[in-house]
Formats: C-alpha cells, sequence, structure tokens
C-alpha cells in the first residue's frame, strides 16, 4: 500500500520505506501517551504513581554509595575535561564495581540491577562526569549488551556477556557519514561468502561512542537485497563484530565541544571476516533491533540528564542565596527568583517524567516507543534550559572555566557550570534529534488514521475496497468523533489523593486531550498525505502532547510524595507552578495550529537557500 503520497521522489520513497518496514505495528500494551493523541485520558496507567520497592531501593541505595565513594577518590572530572582521558584506574576500578554489566543478568555474571536502579546509577554519575555516564550508558544501554539480552541467541548471550563483566567494553555502529536517521542510506555492506557462512565487512561508521576504546560491537551493514511483495528490499542486518579482527581500523577519534573524555570515532571496516553465527535477531532485522535498542536506550537518556540538572540548581541556589547585589542577596531580586522558581520547577517535571517512564519499562511486555520519545525529548530540552539558565545566574563566573575560578586564589567556588553547558548540549541531538523524535512520535501518534485512509491512498486497491474503507471510516468515527465533544466530568475515586490545588490541572488536561485528538483529526482530513510534510505543524501536536503527558505525571508524582510524607504545603506550589506555565504554553501552540507563519517562513527560507539573501552575509571573512 502506498501511504507516502504521489509527490514522494524515488529516493525519499525508498528511505520511508525502509523505515516503515521495521516499525513495529502492534501495541498490544497500554499506553497513556498514545491515548492522548486518540483523545483518551487513560489517568489509571498513571496515578497511582508507581514506587520501587523498599528491598530494590536498599540495594540501588548501597551501589550508589559504592560509586559515589570511588568517583570523589579517584576521579577528577576537570582532568577528564582537559585531557580528553578517564584513566585506566578509575575504569579498572568500574569493572571491578560490575559497572559495565548493571543491567546483565547474575547467570551471565552481572549485578543484575533493576532499570530504575540503572537509572539512578547514571543520574548520580552524570552529575559528577559527563564523560564517565556517556562510557557507562553507550556500552549498556546502545552498546552489544542490550540487543543481546532482547535478541541474542543462548550461545551468543553466554559468549559475550560474562565478558563485559570482566574486562570488555562495547560500543553500536549505526552511523555513516552520509548516512545518520536516513537507513536507506547506508553504505557498509556485509557480502556473504563460503557458501554464506562467513560475510565480509567493508564501510566506514562515524560518531561511534566508545569506538574508539570498545572490544565488541554491534556494526549494521548491508546484506543482500531481497524481493518483498515483487520489490526489491534493502537488507540490513546487526552483526557483533570484535575489534581485534583484521581489517578493523580507527581512523579518527572526534572531538567536540562538550563530554571531552567520551572516545567516539570514526571507524573502518576493510574486509573484515566475521562468521554468519554472530548475526543479532537474523539476516534483516538489523534496523528493527537497532530501533528496539534505541527505545530501551532512551530511558538513560532522562535520567542523566535530570541528575545533571538537580546539580545545576543546587549551584544556582547557592550562588543565588550568598552573592549579595544592591544591597540583598540576587535571589531575592524578581529577575533571578523567576529563574530559580521556573528551574525548580522543570527540574520536578523532570523527575517525574523520569521516573514513570523507567518504572513502566519495567512492566512486562510495556511498550514505550511513545513514552521513551517523548521523555527523551523533553528532559533533554528542558535540560538545555536549566543549564543554560544556571550560568546566565552565576553570571561571568558561569562562563569562566572551573580551573581558572580554581587558580584565581582568591576563595572563588570552582562550580564547572561552563563544563555543564557545554557537556548539556549534545543532549538534544545524540540517540535521536529533537526534530526526529518529533517525525516519530506523529507517525505512532497518526497511527489509527493512517490505517483506517490506508487503502483510500493505495493506487491498486478496487472500488469496492475503497468503500469498504469509507464504511469502515465512517463507522469508526461515528463513534470516536462524537465522544472528543463530551463534557469532561471529574474523575471520581481516582481523583482521591489528588491535593486540591492540582485537581484543576487534571479536569484541564483530561479537556485539552480531546481538543487536540480534534485538532489532529481536522488536520489529517484537510492535509491527507501531505500531512506528512507538515512538519512544524506535527510538532505542534507533539509538544502539546508531550506537554499534557508533562502534567499528567507531574500532579501523580507529587501526589504520591505527598502521601509519602512530603510536605503538601511546600510541593504543591511547585507543581503548581509547572502545571500554570505549561497550561500557557499549550494555548500558544493550539493557537499556532490555526494562526501562524509557516508559509512565510517556507517562502523566506527558499530565498535564503537560492541565494537571495547572501547581502545579508557581506563584511564578514568568507
Amino acid at each position: 500500500m502506498d501511504m507516502f503520497g504521489k509527490n514522494v521522489g524515488k529516493e525519499e520513497r525508498a528511505s520511508l520505506e525502509v523505515a516503515e518496514a521495521s516499525r513495529q505495528t502492534e501495541w498490544k500494551q497500554g499506553s497513556f501517551l498514545r491515548g492522548l493523541y486518540e483523545g483518551k485520558f487513560l489517568w489509571n496507567l498513571v496515578y497511582p504513581f508507581p514506587e520501587q520497592t523498599s528491598e530494590d531501593k536498599k540495594k540501588g541505595d548501597d551501589y550508589l554509595a559504592a560509586i559515589e565513594k570511588l568517583l570523589r577518590e579517584k576521579l577528577d572530572p576537570e582532568q577528564v575535561d582537559l585531557t580528553g582521558e578517564i584513566p585506566d584506574e578509575v575504569i579498572r576500578k568500574l569493572f571491578e564495581m560490575g559497572a559495565f554489566a548493571l543491567k546483565i543478568p547474575e547467570s551471565y555474571g552481572g549485578l543484575e540491577l533493576s532499570k530504575i536502579n540503572y537509572g539512578r546509577v547514571m543520574h548520580l554519575i552524570s552529575s559528577y562526569c559527563s564523560s564517565t555516564a556517556v562510557l557507562l550508558s553507550a556500552h549498556q544501554s546502545i552498546g552489544v549488551p542490550q540487543p543481546l539480552l532482547d535478541f541474542g541467541t543462548e550461545e551468543q548471550k553466554k559468549k559475550y556477556l560474562p565478558r563485559f563483566r570482566k574486562d570488555a567494553i562495547s560500543g553500536f555502529a549505526l552511523t555513516e557519514p552520509g548516512a545518520g536517521s536516513d537507513p536507506s542510506r547506508m553504505t557498509t555492506t556485509a557480502t556473504p561468502i563460503d557458501d554464506g557462512k562467513y560475510f565480509l565487512l567493508n564501510g566506514e561508521k562515524l560518531w561511534c561512542t566508545n569506538g574508539v576504546i570498545a572490544d565488541i560491537l554491534i556494526v549494521m551493514a548491508l546484506t543482500p537485497p531481497k524481493v518483498v511483495h515483487g520489490k526489491e528490499r534493502k537488507q540490513i542486518t546487526a552483526f557483533i563484530v570484535e575489534t581485534n579482527t583484521p581489517g578493523f581500523e580507527v581512523e579518527h577519534r572526534c572531538e567536540f565541544m562538550g563530554i571531552r573524555g567520551a572516545k567516539i570515532g570514526l571507524l573502518k571496516f576493510t574486509n573484515v571476516k566475521v562468521p554468519r553465527e554472530n548475526i543479532v535477531a537474523g539476516e534483516g532485522e538489523g534496523l528493527k533491533l537497532a530501533l528496539t535498542t534505541l527505545n530501551t536506550g532512551r530511558l538513560t537518556m532522562p535520567a542523566a540528564v535530570t541528575g545533571a540538572c538537580k546539580y545545576a540548581l543546587r549551584v544556582s541556589r547557592i550562588w543565588a542565596a550568598k552573592r549579595v547585589q544592591w544591597g540583598s542577596p540576587i535571589g531575592e531580586h524578581e529577575a533571578i527568583a523567576d529563574k530559580l522558581a521556573s528551574m525548580s520547577a522543570s527540574v520536578l517535571a523532570m523527575e517525574a517524567m523520569t521516573w514513570y517512564v523507567t518504572h513502566t519499562a519495567m512492566r512486562q511486555h510495556a511498550d514505550i516507543r511513545l513514552e521513551a520519545a517523548v521523555a527523551k525529548k523533553f528532559c533533554t530540552e528542558m535540560c538545555w534550559d536549566v543549564t543554560n539558565e544556571a550560568l546566565q545566574i552565576r553570571g561571568g563566573r558561569g562562563y569562566e572555566t572551573s580551573k581558572s575560578l580554581r587558580e584565581r586564589g582568591e576563595g572563588e567556588d570552582a562550580y564547572p557550570i561552563e563544563r555543564l553547558v557545554r557537556d548539556s548540549r549534545i543532549n538534544t541531538i545524540i540517540e535521536g534529534t529533537s526534530e526526529i523524535m518529533n517525525l516519530f512520535i506523529t507517525r505512532e501518534a497518526l497511527d489509527i488514521h493512517l490505517k483506517r485512509m490506508l487503502p483510500l491512498f493505495n493506487p491498486k486497491a478496487g472500488l469496492f475496497a475503497k468503500l469498504k474503507a469509507v464504511f469502515d471510516m465512517g463507522v469508526s468515527y461515528a463513534f470516536w468523533y462524537p465522544r472528543l465533544w463530551m463534557p469532561v466530568l471529574g474523575f471520581g475515586k481516582a481523583e482521591e489523593g489528588i491535593p486540591a490545588t492540582l485537581k484543576p490541572h487534571l479536569l484541564y488536561a483530561k479537556r485539552m486531550t480531546q481538543r487536540l485528538a480534534r485538532s489532529m483529526f481536522h488536520s489529517m482530513m484537510i492535509f491527507q498525505q501531505a500531512m506528512a510534510k507538515k512538519e512544524i505543524l506535527a510538532a505542534r501536536f507533539v509538544e502539546i502532547g508531550c506537554d499534557l503527558f508533562a502534567i499528567s505525571v507531574v500532579c501523580s508524582y507529587t501526589s504520591g510524595k505527598i502521601k509519602n510524607g512530603a510536605s503538601e504545603e511546600d510541593l504543591t506550589p511547585l507543581a503548581d507552578l509547572f502545571c500554570r506555565t505549561t497550561r500557557r504554553r499549550i494555548a500558544c501552540r493550539f493557537h499556532e495550529v490555526y494562526y501562524n507563519q509557516d508559509g512565510l517562513k517556507k517562502a523566506v527560507s527558499k530565498k535564503v537557500l537560492s541565494g537571495k539573501y547572501d547581502w545579508l552575509e557581506s563584511d564578514i571573512m568568507k
């Protein structure tokens, strides 16, 4: 079936078909976010807020204490930033503590920490040294351990997983110089030899985190195409590659504005011989493996960036109370007070979203596609705002390096805010840029409508099939659409335990859920297949869904903390502030659905690309 429209070019169509063939199509478990985009406010999936068991928390507490002791005694993050190296002694100690096998089952030599405790570890380390957090998370969130746990054979697990407890570091090689989010542009090949018993890998992989020092990699490569439904389709296959295999080389270690201790590089494969038994998930299943791995891997990002933001908030609070200007601490001036309040509300929302999504991922067979993508997008964007505000509050001292502050010898507090800002900038880019997250979320959010409309777009469908599709749509929408206009009532017993201050925000979120689904439906009816090109419009719907999700988890999380003894008097104003601020943002997004400058911006952009405004680039060094 053709779901991409007549105006889609051949190359673009190929890219879309490859991606579409690899996406998961069935939703077997309830998803709060999917419900939002369908006009259903599934409060029971969010409230009561899930809690970590006391036994699991104790296990996590003990490990966090040990990790903190190691980092404090053995690791200087400023030296890591200056030298670009994490000391070998620290890496050795991390191996001894099982830090490279946190999620691996004990039966394979790992620590078998829960996803919550794994997130807490990344949370802690990221607040201290982002480069170390990247080393550990890239290894086990998207490196070899996770794909093997999800897709590996028992033989593969027994062979490789125990090595990660001892001394092996891994990475995930997907991106290429000419292929990022578009898998159809991949050029690395795996050619079968010896009657298919082996494959020869040839090509290059770029920005492979840990690739410079990795012992084992998951490498995505093109295997011979197959004919599917009469059309030749590219086959992307995942291979386990040991980097001591002849033909593998590190061509270049990349340098970045932040995370300077991360070993990220350009890798080259020249006739690297890999046995067939090193295929993971089956031939042609590589992209599906990659998408599934990234879904799980994205859970680490919210936990990590929230930890960094907590440190930024702590520094801002201490400095704003200490620094006196015009006769009073700067934190008492409205401009800085505004920043501190907003930062605190943002960190509350990040914390709520992080732990809700992580708990959800622990449910058996949970579908976290949308939740993981939204949490990654929301928390990384909030992180940039929070760290940037922390730098502003610190002023010149925020822009000055901690090394320089320490060396001035004036009793300065050498807070590394400058490094924190540099390190945080990458987060809206790696593991799916915010723009790619928007496209991914949009595709999943519109799935209910696309499935119903596909027969109408299929040029091969006969008249009967199209009439049947129209009838089915009529029946479906005849029941679904009117419900989106029904008055929103309370939650009944489901409101028990919710502070009175927060209940209006929940009713608002429920009303806006209906409005969101209506607005998306209207846009689908207007633009139909062209909706795929309306990226800015779609992004507004994504943002609204993200914010409604945030309001919901904040209300649930706050209620849970109050139930467990937190002060309602202290906590509800913070949650109330976040919800009120977010509601204004949602109102703005809805207004922009119909009243915007999208067309004008597109016209101006075309002129920019054609060089019509190159005079704006005059009198500069070119």
